[in-house]
């Protein structure tokens, strides 16, 4: 009933589906089918997973000469972003999700994008220079996955749907009033993409 499934590129666990068994206080223990696997996961997720309920995780291995870490994520785009994290120079498992503890997945990349640096720096573990080597490798690739959340944002008040520029920052975890003032200020003739940026920056 409760699986682990496996592939074979270097790492094997891709998901684990199971019985939250225990609650410690650095990971949750996923029992499949007799096995109880240790995974830790983002203080979000520690809440939203409940002992004695059935949960299934996206599964990140960090497998060292003397330790085998198992990461786990409710949601996959968080692992994916965890990974993207993990890209990062000196930037190891700990960090990462220290830094996804700032806030959701869409306001972690939302801060990113923006150049957030103070943001960051809020992260357990992560000084200012790490927090800038974060927004220098990912500034521009954190944006969301396509169609994560874009359906939130038409009827939106004050939302102009036909501003492409508009709904990126939107979905990049801005709220439309703090969109439209960063756009206001930028030439609405410039390039949708020139204009992204230009609102990043202020």
């Amino acid at each position: 009933m409760f699986t682990a499934s496996y592939r074979y590129n270097g790492r094997m666990i891709a998901t684990l589906s199971g019985v939250v068994s225990e609650k410690l206080p650095d990971m949750v223990v996923v029992e499949c089918a007799g096995v109880g696997y240790g995974v830790q996961v983002t203080t979000e997720d520690f809440a939203r997973l409940q002992q004695g309920e059935p949960a299934k995780l996206c599964i990140h291995e960090h497998i060292r000469e003397q330790s085998h870490d198992l990461f786990g994520f409710v949601q996959l785009d968080t692992k994916q972003l965890f990974e993207q994290l993990l890209g990062v120079k000196n930037v190891g498992p700990k960090v990462a999700l220290a830094v996804l503890d700032i806030g959701t997945t869409a306001e972690v990349r939302g801060a990113i994008a923006a150049g957030d640096v103070k943001r960051l720096q809020s992260a357990k573990g992560v000084g200012k220079r790490a927090a800038e080597q974060i927004v220098v490798e990912l500034r521009d690739k954190v944006g969301l996955p396509a169609g994560d959340g874009a359906e939130d944002i038409v009827g939106r008040p004050g939302v102009d749907t036909q501003d492409e520029a508009m709904e990126a920052l939107i979905t990049l975890g801005y709220t439309p009033q703090d969109a439209a003032t960063a756009l206001s200020k930028i030439d609405k003739d410039l390039p949708t993409e020139q204009r992204i940026k230009a609102a990043l920056k202020t």
